[in-house]
């Protein structure tokens, strides 16, 4: 029986058309070799090419104008040297790759393996090294930077006032919301900050956003550096005046006689309880509040009576409040607030208690908050010396002797310093506001920790460098206590209140 086989195939071979050798048939009919000594499909693209760096900041230019940062050999890089290749476009790029050379040669090579479809359907994949060059250009940020005169616009923030706890209050604001982020440079004045911006339009931003966060005004005015006559190009440096009121937290007014009539009758000596966009007062005997915005505040200038640093320590020995039915009330008055309870207290200086027991009398906005035995910062207006056109125009009186500012929680500032678990960041890194002898710094940040509305527009951060114990060893019950488990790192005050008064 015979077997049968299956048929050898052959495969077809032909030759090329130019050295006669045996292939695979193929469109062109031609072999590899032959083709690529024929078509170069890589022809429309430069094996040649510049790339812009900036030695000051270490970036790449992306063109036209946009400068950015990346590493030797990384992803990003590789990106910009593609897209410098015009002609890349008509190919297929099959892989992409950098060919080490010196880092400090100034030289960037880049593998390319491109595939094209040439000769009616035949494909041909060639590989081809593109040298880039490095070239050093300045970019618009450093060129202002080392410029003597680079910035284009000045805001100027002063305030002509005894303490700082209004700026402390901004900086925090400021850093918040990243008012700051397109300033070229931030330098402390006596009286303010200097912030300088590369153009008007940064400038502006800058003062609406202080416009809508304290009560203020503003100047304008522009200087001409240099003028273009024949295409009538003017080049300008702006300059805006910033003035916040010169009134602080925790100060006492005295108001001119229209303004109060003004504000719903309101008493002449007012506490201000807050600063915000506008000036808070208080008339701490009624409990009457009134909100001032710089508009009228400018309109009827007005300055500070006592400051926070003429605060004196009571004690208090026995509180009264003051029922609702034995207040007066007359027609056209105005707020009243919900927040405060009116009471009558009697005083006696701390220093004085045990040597002299003659009490003072007077009418604060915090009896519910104060109790006999508790000591509480205020005003002696009867032994104090105040210049003021306003207070002199009162009858003396009514004038109170003593007006009563804040509970004072802790006595030792020493002993609250060292147990604050907590920081504020900073816009200058030297800065005086953590010098021992800051008393308005460290005022600032007992408020913090007395005020939960006022945390609630501060970020605040744990300090690392302090560790807090979770039971303390102090006597009062009122010392501020918190635990590490509070204190979670990066977290708003909005998330949580830290520290805690234990009242």
């Amino acid at each position: 029986m015979l077997t049968l086989n299956e048929p050898i195939r052959q495969e077809t071979v032909v030759l090329c058309c130019i050295c006669g050798i045996g292939i695979e048939p193929n469109p062109a009919h031609m072999c590899v070799a032959c083709l690529r000594t024929q078509v170069d499909i890589t022809k429309n693209i430069p094996k040649q090419a510049t790339i812009h760096f900036c030695k000051g900041c270490e970036r790449y230019l992306q063109p036209p104008a946009e400068w950015f940062h990346a590493a030797l050999e990384s992803r990003e890089l590789l990106t910009l040297c593609l897209k410098k290749l015009k002609g890349l476009n008509q190919v297929k790029l099959i892989d992409a790759g950098f060919v080490w050379t010196e880092p400090h040669s100034m030289r960037l090579k880049v593998k390319l393996t491109v595939q094209a479809e040439v000769m009616s359907g035949a494909v041909l994949q060639q590989v081809f090294i593109v040298e880039y060059t490095i070239h050093h250009q300045m970019c618009d940020d450093c060129h202002r930077i080392e410029a003597k005169d680079y910035w284009r616009a000045l805001v100027q923030v002063r305030q002509r006032a005894t303490n700082k706890k209004t700026f402390y209050y901004l900086e925090q604001l400021i850093l918040k919301y990243k008012a700051h982020e397109h300033t070229l440079g931030i330098k402390p004045i006596h009286e303010g900050l200097d912030f300088f911006f590369p153009n008007e339009a940064t400038a502006r931003k800058m003062v609406d956003f202080l416009i809508s966060v304290v009560p203020c005004r503003y100047d304008h005015s522009k200087k001409l550096i240099s003028h273009d006559i024949h295409s009538n190009i003017y080049n300008y440096k702006f300059t805006y005046s910033v003035e916040i009121v010169p009134i602080s937290r925790d100060s006492v007014v005295c108001l001119p006689r229209k303004l109060s009539h003004q504000l719903g009758g309101i008493n002449a000596i007012c506490l201000v309880y807050k600063i915000t966009n506008s000036i808070h007062l208080i008339d701490v005997s009624s409990g009457q509040i009134a909100e001032l915005n710089a508009t009228l505040y400018w309109r009827h200038t007005f300055n500070s009576i006592c400051n926070p640093k003429q605060l004196i320590e009571y004690t208090v020995m026995d509180i009264e409040p003051i029922k609702l039915k034995d207040r007066k009330f007359f027609p056209g008055q105005g707020t009243i607030s919900n927040k405060h309870v009116i009471a009558d207290v009697w005083l006696v200086k701390s220093c004085d208690l045990g040597i002299n027991d003659s009490l003072i009398h007077t009418r604060t906005h915090l009896g519910h908050i104060l109790n006999p035995g508790d000591t509480v910062l205020g005003y002696a207006l009867s032994d104090s010396n105040i210049n003021d056109e306003n207070f002199e125009m009162l009858n003396k009186e009514l004038v109170p002797d003593v007006i009563l500012i804040k509970k004072n929680y802790v006595h030792d500032r020493t002993v609250r310093h060292r147990m604050r678990a907590w920081k504020l960041n900073h816009m200058l890194k030297n800065t005086d506001s953590m010098a021992t002898d800051n008393n308005d710094y460290y005022e600032f940040l007992e408020d913090i920790e007395e005020d939960p509305e006022m945390r609630q527009n501060i970020n605040i951060f744990r300090d690392r460098m302090k560790v807090i114990p979770v039971d303390t060893n102090e006597s009062d019950p009122n010392f501020p206590c918190i635990t590490l488990e509070e204190m979670l790192d990066d977290l708003t005050v909005d998330d949580i209140e830290v520290p805690k008064v234990l009242q």
